[in-house]
């Protein structure tokens, strides 16, 4: 039997958990190709060729893409290793 408090703490720590977690994200330029893209997200976020492909898809159609979630010390060298590569890429 589950209490709704119980629910509610559960909830809450969700909230928490999420307040030390960011995004990755990539942007969509005319410049890279899919490839290039879907190599350094295999690369750098370790990524399958099948994630990779999907988030590749997802940042040419929709503008960007949220490739990895983490902290910020956790996802900065990925960011590095992405800008590097001459695709766009911030943290938020």
């Amino acid at each position: 039997m589950t209490h709704p408090y119980q629910e509610e703490s559960e909830v809450l720590l969700e909230e928490v958990v999420d307040l030390d977690s960011s995004d990755l994200i990539v942007y969509n330029d005319d410049v890279n190709t899919f490839d290039h893209v879907s190599t350094i997200l295999i690369k750098v976020c370790k990524h399958s060729p099948e994630q990779a492909e999907q988030c590749t898809l997802i940042i040419h159609f929709k503008g960007k893409c949220a490739v990895k979630k983490g902290s910020i010390e956790e996802l900065k060298p990925m960011c590095e290793a992405i800008l590097d590569a001459g695709i766009q890429a911030a943290i938020v």
